[in-house]
């Protein structure tokens, strides 16, 4: 009697840790560590990588930033049209010197 609860002691415990382990293998596997290690042992790869996203970084701010500038300066040139007292006289300077600035770089 006392034999067989030992024995199913040991076969829960061992359950627990297959069950333990197998969590873990499956967090490390989720989180794909493997794949970040083979990066870093391989520096030239590593510097490619890092390479690549900054020029998809650079690229992508550069034309979130014209669309988002190139939006402004439209809807300043609507409200240029409403001809608001104050308002309307600074949003004209912006334009001009704006236009100043894209008809000088044209000439170059």
């Amino acid at each position: 009697m006392e034999q067989t609860t030992k024995k199913d002691d040991q076969e829960k415990l061992l359950e627990q840790v297959h069950n333990k382990v197998s969590d873990i293998a499956a967090n490390i596997e989720r989180t794909q560590i493997a794949d970040y290690v083979l990066l870093m042992n391989s520096p030239i790869r590593l510097i490619w990588t890092n390479l690549l996203a900054g020029i998809s970084r650079g690229v992508g701010i550069a034309i979130g930033f014209t669309i988002f500038a190139s939006t402004i300066l439209y809807l300043l040139q609507a409200l240029n049209v409403l001809n608001l007292p104050i308002i309307g006289n600074y949003i004209a300077d912006i334009v001009k010197h704006v236009q100043y600035q894209l008809e000088g770089r044209r000439t170059f």
